[in-house]
């Protein structure tokens, strides 16, 4: 399964499952980021870390290892 992390800049992409745990799961969650919501990835800095996104019409900047628990289509 690909993840966030793997997304090219300018594509959109679903959500199609969280992994992770606990706190950092809920977090994510809280930003907005559930199964089913279209991501658009925006820019990812050089070193890969972090991620802009545009989730549900706001920006979101994740890090890398956020992003990994993101699994996308």
């Amino acid at each position: 399964m690909k993840t966030l992390r793997e997304a090219k800049i300018g594509e959109t992409v679903k959500v199609v499952k969280l992994t992770g745990e606990g706190a950092v799961k809920r977090r994510i969650m809280d930003m907005g980021v559930t199964k089913g919501v279209e991501i658009y990835v925006r820019k990812v800095a050089p070193l890969g870390d972090p991620v802009e996104v545009t989730v549900r019409g706001y920006e979101l900047s994740l890090r890398k290892a956020d992003a990994e628990m993101i699994e996308i289509e």
